[in-house]
């Protein structure tokens, strides 16, 4: 995928299929580190062993709509490519957590990309609260800036990534 963002909607796509009610997405930018680091934590169902086994096998999916599950597996090969991880932990009935890392600077790491837009194809799409943090450490001049978002869908807030900007979610 040409951007993270797209890593970032599938994943928060299979929280939602996994039944989640609660997202936080939480991207930390750590540039006295060179470490990019994006976390996507939901409630849903959580994952059984035997799952969470499987679940960087490109011919694995729980889905009965296609016979593939790209998605982790491309995430993971991304994360890997630019010096960096990917790792799923889960507990069934509690829900799971994706953490990705990257090497920063690396030369070959994909951009951001389009995260408010991401994060709109979530909230409009379901019935499904939203937290959202992007935190960048090291910033020249000593600055450490964050973006903090709580969408729920129905209500009325600041949309993350959009500073000031109020709409429906």
């Amino acid at each position: 995928m040409r951007e993270l963002s797209l890593h970032i909607l599938d994943a928060m796509q299979n929280s939602l299929e996994a039944g989640a009610t609660l997202i936080e997405l939480t991207i930390e930018e750590d540039l006295k580190a060179d470490r990019l680091t994006i976390t996507v934590r939901d409630n849903g169902r959580g994952m059984a062993e035997e799952q969470l086994a499987r679940i960087a096998d490109p011919f694995f999916t729980t889905r009965s709509t296609r016979h593939v599950g790209l998605g982790i597996p491309l995430f993971k090969a991304a994360a890997e490519h630019c010096n960096g991880a990917l790792t799923v932990t889960s507990r069934l009935g509690e829900g799971t957590t994706l953490q990705a890392t990257f090497q920063h600077s690396h030369i070959d790491r994909a951009p951001l990309g389009d995260i408010a837009g991401t994060l709109l194809a979530v909230i409009l799409g379901q019935k499904c609260d939203v937290h959202y943090v992007h935190r960048i450490i090291g910033r020249p001049g000593g600055k450490e800036t964050g973006k903090h978002g709580e969408t729920e869908t129905g209500g009325q807030g600041e949309m993350p990534g959009t500073p000031g900007q109020r709409g429906c979610a």
